[in-house]
Formats: C-alpha cells, structure tokens, sequence
C-alpha cells in the first residue's frame, strides 16, 4: 500500500521539468535521384503452372519460369532415378522450364531417399 500511494503520488518539481523539456525532429531532406523522367515498368515475374499430380493439395499452385516447387523436385528427382534413360536432364530441363546447368547439379547433388525394410530374421542378427 505505502508503495502504491508513492506510485500515484504528484510531484510538482518533477512536473516543472517535464515542462522544460522540448523536442524539436526534423526528417532529414529527402534526395531524388535524377531519372530523365522515365517511368519504367516494374518487372512481372513470369509464372507457370506447376506438375503435381497427385500430391497437388500440399503445394503451390504457381511458381516462376526458373524455379520448381518442393514436390515437383521430388518428382522428378525420383522418376530420374526410376527411368534414367526416359528422364534424362534435357528433358526435366525442358519439362519443368529450368537451365540445363541448374538441373545436372540437382540431379548430381541431391538423391531422394529410399526406404528399405530388412526381413524378420535379419532383424535378430542386427
């Protein structure tokens, strides 16, 4: 209680300088560069529509020529390792809209997982 009613408490010296405070800001000038007076247009990214299949309902819909979406990475990272003669990286290149360099390092560097079940009587020895 005693420390609430110093809370609420007025105190007139501190008010006296609060009211000797000013402040003053000021933005700093603002620099237009000069342009010729050219309004360009802003760059719209082109868009494709992406391959799905049956995973479409856990992922976008739309993504920009030169990019692939999550599933369609595992897509065709996994029909590459199915059908490496019919998936060749020409073709994903030109399926998917990407550059023939981007798409040999993603089918070089990146491998999908394969999941492997060992049979009941080797889980013993293990």
């Amino acid at each position: 209680p005693e420390i609430q009613e110093e809370i609420y408490r007025r105190d007139d010296r501190l008010l006296t300088f609060l009211k000797d405070v000013y402040v003053e800001s000021r933005d700093p000038p603002v620099r237009v560069k000069d342009g010729g007076g050219e309004h360009l247009p802003c760059k719209q990214e082109e868009k494709r529509l992406t391959k799905l299949g049956h995973l479409g309902d856990l992922d976008v819909k739309k993504v920009p020529k030169g990019k692939i979406s999550i599933v369609e990475a595992l897509t065709l990272l996994n029909n590459h390792k199915l059908r490496p003669q019919i998936w060749t990286a020409e073709k994903i290149a030109v399926e998917y809209s990407l550059e023939l360099k981007e798409v040999n390092s993603l089918l070089e560097f990146f491998i999908p997982f394969a999941v492997q079940e060992f049979p009941k009587e080797t889980k013993k020895a293990i």
